[in-house]
């Protein structure tokens, strides 16, 4: 998206000397790539990662610890032990990296490299939902024992017409890249370093043109805020680790994130719902369940509940009990989002739970959210995407969703290549 306000201010990306793990070293690079902090299931997907290969990225990123302070101190210890030994290495040369992804017909091409932090008012980088303050600090936390980018957030922009960025991009793709490794979940990941002076120029002659929509990383990108706060300017704070993805080109994927209830029994759930909300059960198993509730979702608010072997679905809310719990300083867009609704209506006026880690965790993984609620004797709360437009607009208007809303892919892998900051001439 190119406007007025960011024609002479807009995105400003700097390449950096990337820390990548050195492949002679680990078993494979595949083998210590890791989900998204946020999308790895704790503690199952953490345990498995560990015992994936001794270095994988899970380390670094989740490090396993009784205290928060412990936790910290003990991935910055590994990130010093893993770059003294030769496990990651820095790049010779500072540059911006072209990153694909591949699976099937899929493919999705982008660039990481450093961004120039600016605050949402800037109307350069859009962040479409809010945060928990808990989850900033814990990052913040991280970011400042590690002194380094352990993972780029996701970020998309409306490219033009072939040129610029986009020229760069599908040019590198067609060179030798650093390396191409396939994950578990049967992508493919290549790598290419774009160090020219004429690329570079190029691609931030355009990208200096863009806005941006945060797609996924809202935490750390408030996390990057704090920290740049924190140091006077200019300092490498001052910058920020993204992955920034063309989506005219390359459209992204949205989909649901989903709530556990864990001390929430499916019964409790429902017999509050009664008079408010039409209740009904539908049949399984969860792909025919979830047709049910994608099809309800085209006529208005719609939520899957599931967690005592049934799925119910929950639709028809109570104009009143709406007009009354959801605030009126909001878009009409805004107001009638799931989202919205559940947090509101049902979470806050009809379940009294209050949004903490101990009563609602987040998955993104529709049947692990099931599997959990039934394990736990608590319930999950299955939602429908919102679509692409609708974020994008509320982004635009600077109102932002409730977090966790959406889930946009697919996400960049952590560990092909992170940022230290403190590092001589790091931007």
């Amino acid at each position: 998206m190119t406007t007025p306000d960011t024609a002479d201010h807009g995105l400003r990306l700097l390449p950096f000397h990337g820390l990548r793990y050195v492949p002679e070293r680990v078993g494979s690079l595949a083998a210590v790539t890791s989900p998204p902090y946020d999308v790895v299931v704790r503690p199952d997907g953490v345990d498995y990662l560990e015992s994936a290969d001794p270095h994988n990225i899970v380390r670094l990123i989740l490090p396993q610890a009784d205290t928060p302070a412990a936790r910290n101190e003990q991935a910055a210890r590994t990130l010093r032990d893993w770059l003294a030994s030769g496990i990651l290495g820095a790049d010779p040369e500072p540059a911006v990296y072209v990153y694909e992804q591949s699976r099937g017909p899929l493919l999705q091409r982008g660039v990481i490299g450093a961004l120039a932090l600016s605050p949402a008012d800037a109307g350069i980088v859009l962040p479409h939902e809010d945060v928990m303050p808990d989850v900033v600090t814990d990052r913040a936390g991280l970011m400042r024992a590690t002194c380094a980018n352990l993972e780029p957030l996701l970020l998309t922009y409306r490219g033009g017409d072939g040129g610029g960025a986009a020229g760069v991009v599908e040019a590198t793709a067609t060179r030798a890249p650093l390396f191409s490794t396939t994950t578990e979940d049967g992508f493919r990941h290549r790598l290419w370093a774009v160090t020219d002076p004429a690329e570079l120029a190029a691609l931030t002659d355009d990208l200096g043109r863009r806005q941006a929509l945060i797609a996924d990383g809202h935490h750390r990108w408030a996390t990057y805020l704090r920290l740049q706060e924190e140091h006077p300017s200019p300092t490498p704070w001052d910058f920020g680790l993204v992955l920034l993805v063309d989506t005219a080109r390359y459209p992204l994927q949205v989909r649901a994130i989903h709530r556990l209830l864990r001390r929430l029994p499916v019964a409790d759930a429902l017999a509050a719902l009664d008079g408010h909300f039409r209740v009904r059960e539908v049949e399984g198993p969860l792909p025919l369940a979830l047709e049910g509730l994608a099809d309800a979702s085209e006529r208005g608010n719609a939520f899957l509940l599931a967690g005592d072997g049934s799925f119910h679905l929950v639709t028809d809310p109570d104009p009143a009990l709406l007009e009354r719990t959801v605030r009126h300083d909001r878009p009409e867009a805004w107001r009638r989002l799931d989202a919205t609704v559940l947090h509101a209506t049902l979470l806050d006026a009809l379940w009294h739970l209050p949004d903490t880690p101990e009563h609602i965790t987040y998955i993104h993984d529709t049947p692990s959210t099931v599997a959990m609620a039934e394990r736990h004797g608590g319930t999950a709360v299955l939602l429908h995407p919102v679509r692409e437009e609708i974020v994008r607009d509320l982004a635009r208007q600077g109102v932002t969703m409730p977090r966790k809303s959406t889930s946009f892919g697919p996400k960049p892998a952590t560990g092909l290549v992170l940022r230290g900051l403190d590092r001589p001439g790091t931007p």
